[in-house]
């Protein structure tokens, strides 16, 4: 991000905290309590190194002190295949991947990872109402080539929060368990310095490394 400049918010997923249906556990306290009794024998999969996906993981881990064995695929479809398929059993998603195999009961949803619970899966409470503190999304948004004029910036964030104020696109984020997260590039910028900081402390005090 050091050689772009943030121009809009577009919106924020939870991810979710998911297990294959063989896992013992229709809880986030469940699971943790499962976990304690077999530490490192439950395989946690990731889309990668460094990923929103993973870091979730790793955060759950430091606030629960659960011993698990990460897992890192290239993407989400691999990832969740081998959920699926039971040779892991548990996942920190992003929502919209995972949803489908949620709604058809293939894949159990314990948890959403966000500080709120998501109305895309409102019966699923959050992770921190069993883990207090706990937080974790992925946002997604918009930036140009660092030395972008302010005022071509200006526009474009304009043009996209016009675009996030509508009813019909607010209805297909929502569809993918997202909020918009309209907004000043100013704002914009000053959500990735916090985000950027939040999880580097994460990375340092989970040793994480993401080679």
């Amino acid at each position: 991000m050091r050689d772009t400049a943030p121009i809009a918010g577009i919106m924020r997923v939870p991810n979710v905290m998911e297990v294959n249906p063989s896992v013992p556990a229709n809880t986030v306290a469940e699971f943790i309590a499962y976990a304690k009794a077999n530490p490192g024998k439950i395989n946690w999969a990731s889309s990668g190194n460094g990923t929103s996906v993973h870091l979730s993981g790793e955060l759950f881990k430091i606030m629960t002190g659960v011993e698990l064995t990460h897992v890192p695929y290239r993407g989400s479809a691999p990832a969740l295949t081998d959920m699926l398929g039971g040779v892991v059993q548990v996942m920190f998603d992003n929502m919209p991947s995972s949803l489908p195999y949620i709604r058809a009961d293939k894949l159990r949803a314990l948890a959403v990872t966000t500080a709120q619970r998501s109305p895309a899966l409102p019966d699923v409470p959050t992770v921190s109402e069993a883990v207090p503190g706990y937080e974790a999304s992925a946002f997604f948004g918009m930036s140009a080539p660092k030395g972008t004029p302010a005022d071509i910036i200006d526009k474009l964030n304009n043009e996209i929060n016009a675009v996030l104020a509508d009813a019909g696109m607010q209805a297909k984020l929502a569809d993918l368990g997202g909020t918009p997260i309209p907004g000043s590039a100013a704002e914009f910028g000053q959500l990735i310095a916090a985000e950027t900081e939040k999880w580097a402390d994460v990375i340092k005090r989970g040793g994480v490394s993401l080679e």
